[in-house]
C-alpha cells in the first residue's frame, strides 16, 4: 500500500514548555490528550492533563478536570501506558505503570484512567484510581512497556523491560543516580483482582528499555531496544505468546529475523486493522533513525516494510533529539529542540506528521499534500475539538464559532507564585521563604501546608507552620467542618483546642520505720529554736 505523508509545521499558543521529552500522548473518548507535562501542575490545570486541539497551523491545549473521586496522577515521564478496548461492560481505559516524577523519583504504582462524564458543553471530566497489584509485583521503572493480551476469552496484561536505580545497598555518592536494566523478567497481571505474577524466560536474557512492543490476541511482539549492560540497540524481534489456562498462564517467547535497531521510537495506527508506521527514534547515542517503517499483524505473524519518509526539514534533519507521541490514527506530534537559538522564543519546534493512503487522494491533492509548504489541513484526519460541538446550536452557528479562547490554556495567565498564592507572607511574623522553604509536615511535598482563616468577609489563608500547629491537630483541623481563626484573629477555636492536660498527683505512701513503738519527739531549747529559726529564715 503505499502512503501519503504531510509535514506541517505547528505553532504552539503559549504552551510550548510544558511539552518534554518522555511526555504522552492518550486518545481517550476521540480527544487527544497531553501527559507528562514538565514540572509540576499548576493554578491553571492542577490535574497535569492537557487536551490537544490542532487547528489552522496551530497547537492549543485546554485543562482537563478530574472527578472528586479521583485519585492522584502525578506528571510521569517515560511510564508504560497501554490502552484498554471496552469489554464486559467497562469503559474505555489507559493504564499507566511507573514513570519518573519531577523530582526524578521513580514511581512502581499502576492507574487506571478512564472518562468519568462530560458536561452539557461537551467538557470531558476524567476519573483516575490507582490500582493495587498483589503477588510477585513489579518494582519501580521507567522506559518499559505494558500490552494487552486476549487468550481464551480472558484478558490480561504484560509488562516487560525498562530501567530503575540500582539497588538501595549498592548505592555509594558517585553512582547515587545511576539507573541499570531492570531483570528480564515478564510480568503478567490481571485487571480484575490485581493478581501478578513474574516468569523467566531463556530466550529473554538481556534487559533493554525504550522498545517497541506490539500485541494481537495472545502474541506480543517485542521490536528493538536499548541495553544499557552492552550499550547497544541490537536489532531484536522477539513473539510472546500467552496461554491464560484455567490454573496457571503458559508463557513461550520465539526469537525470530527482521528486528529494528531502534529505540524511543513513535508509534501511530492507521485504522482497525493491525497495521502500525513506526517513526523516529535512534539508532545510535548520536544518530536519529531518519526512515520510517510499516508493521502488520495477523494470523501469519509480524511483516515489517520500508516506508519513504517524508522530506525532513533541515531543524529535524541537524537536530540530536527529538520525541512526539500518537496524535490520532495515522497522525503524530513531533517536537524537535531549537538548539538554544536565542531569535526562537519556544523551547522546541512542533510538526504534524499524517499518514493516509494513495487511493484516497485525486491527482491534484496528491500533488498539494506532498508539498511541505502546503498548509491545507482539511485533508488529513481530522482533529477537531469536540468541546465545539454545544448542545442546541445550529449548524451555521458551529461554523462561525469561536475558537473557545477563554478555555485554551495560557501560560501567562498563571501566577507567580513567588509573590502570591502558596508563598504569600500571611502574617506579619510570617517565616515562609521560597527559597529557602523545606517540607515541614508530612503532608507536604513541594508547597507548604495552609490552613484557610474564617475572619471577615472574604477570609484568608495562612501557613500552619506559622500558626505553629501540630500535624495532628491540622489533619484534624482540614477534615473536620468547624471554622478556623488565625493567632491574629483569636487563635483556634474553642471547639477544637486541645484539652489541658490533667495532672494526676502522685500517691506518695510514707515510709514506715521499722519497729517504732511511738511518735518521734524531739525536745529543743528556747535558745536553739531561735538558732535554727535565724539559721534558715
Amino acid at each position: 500500500t503505499w502512503w501519503i505523508m504531510t509535514l506541517q509545521p505547528l505553532t504552539p499558543v503559549n504552551c510550548a514548555s510544558l511539552l518534554q521529552p518522555g511526555c504522552s500522548l492518550l486518545q481517550l473518548d476521540g480527544e487527544i490528550l497531553l501527559f507528562g507535562q514538565k514540572g509540576w501542575p499548576k493554578r491553571l490545570c492542577p490535574t497535569g492533563i492537557f487536551g490537544v486541539r490542532f487547528k489552522n497551523g496551530e497547537m492549543k491545549l485546554r485543562a482537563i478536570s478530574f472527578s472528586n473521586d479521583s485519585s492522584y496522577l502525578p506528571p510521569l515521564r517515560c511510564p508504560a501506558v497501554c490502552r484498554l478496548d471496552p469489554y464486559d461492560g467497562l469503559p474505555e481505559t489507559y493504564l499507566i505503570h511507573g514513570g519518573r516524577t519531577p523530582n526524578n523519583e521513580i514511581s512502581s504504582c499502576l492507574y487506571l484512567l478512564t472518562m468519568d462524564s462530560r458536561g452539557c458543553n461537551r467538557k470531558l471530566v476524567l476519573k483516575c484510581k490507582e490500582k493495587e497489584l498483589v503477588g510477585e509485583v513489579p518494582g519501580a521503572r521507567y522506559g518499559h512497556a505494558m500490552s494487552i493480551v486476549q487468550s481464551r476469552g480472558k484478558t490480561a496484561c504484560v509488562m516487560f523491560g525498562g530501567r530503575s536505580y540500582i539497588p538501595t545497598g549498592e548505592r555509594t555518592t558517585e553512582r547515587w543516580n545511576s539507573v541499570v536494566d531492570c531483570p528480564p523478567q515478564v510480568f503478567l497481571f490481571d485487571l480484575e483482582f490485581g493478581c501478578s505474577s513474574a516468569h523467566t524466560l531463556p530466550e529473554l536474557s538481556d534487559g533493554q528499555s525504550f522498545h517497541v512492543a506490539l500485541a494481537r490476541e495472545d502474541c506480543v511482539y517485542f521490536i528493538g531496544g536499548h541495553s544499557i549492560t552492552s550499550d547497544s540497540r541490537p536489532p531484536r524481534l522477539f513473539r510472546l505468546r500467552v496461554e491464560l489456562l484455567q490454573g496457571s498462564p503458559l508463557l513461550s517467547c520465539e526469537t525470530l529475523d527482521s528486528g529494528l535497531s531502534i529505540s524511543s521510537a513513535i508509534i501511530t495506527r492507521t485504522g482497525p486493522s493491525h497495521r502500525y508506521i513506526v517513526l523516529g527514534g535512534y539508532q545510535s547515542d548520536s544518530q536519529k533513525r531518519m526512515e520510517c517503517s510499516t508493521i502488520l499483524l495477523d494470523e501469519k505473524g509480524i511483516h515489517i516494510d520500508h516506508l519513504e519518509p517524508p522530506r525532513w526539514t533541515p531543524d529535524i534533519i541537524h537536530s540530536r533529539t527529538w520525541f512526539g507521541g500518537s496524535a490520532g490514527d495515522g497522525c503524530i506530534l513531533l517536537a524537535v529542540p531549537t538548539e538554544g537559538r536565542p531569535s526562537q522564543p519556544d523551547v522546541h519546534y512542533f510538526y504534524h506528521v499524517s499518514f493516509q493512503q494513495e487511493k484516497e487522494y485525486s491527482e491534484e491533492e496528491r500533488t498539494q499534500a506532498c508539498s511541505q509548504e502546503s498548509t491545507d489541513y482539511e485533508n488529513s484526519t481530522p482533529l477537531e475539538d469536540s468541546e465545539e460541538l454545544y448542545f442546541g446550536r445550529e449548524p451555521h452557528e458551529l461554523e462561525n464559532s469561536s475558537d473557545d479562547e477563554g478555555d485554551t490554556y495560557n501560560e501567562e495567565d498563571e501566577e507567580d507564585e513567588s509573590q502570591t498564592g502558596y508563598w504569600t507572607k500571611c502574617c506579619l511574623g510570617c517565616q515562609v521563604n521560597p527559597n529557602t522553604w523545606e517540607p515541614y509536615y508530612s503532608t507536604e511535598l513541594h508547597r507548604p501546608a495552609m490552613i484557610f482563616c474564617s475572619k471577615g468577609e472574604g477570609g484568608h489563608w495562612v501557613h500552619a507552620q506559622c500558626m505553629e500547629l501540630s500535624e495532628t491537630l491540622l489533619v484534624k483541623l482540614s477534615q473536620g467542618s468547624k471554622k478556623y481563626f488565625c493567632l491574629d484573629h483569636g487563635g483556634l477555636p474553642y471547639q477544637e483546642m486541645t484539652p489541658p492536660r490533667q495532672v494526676i498527683p502522685v500517691r506518695r505512701t510514707p515510709m514506715k520505720v521499722k519497729d517504732r513503738n511511738g511518735a518521734f519527739m524531739f525536745k529543743m531549747s528556747p535558745s536553739k529554736k531561735s538558732f535554727f529559726k535565724r539559721l534558715f529564715d
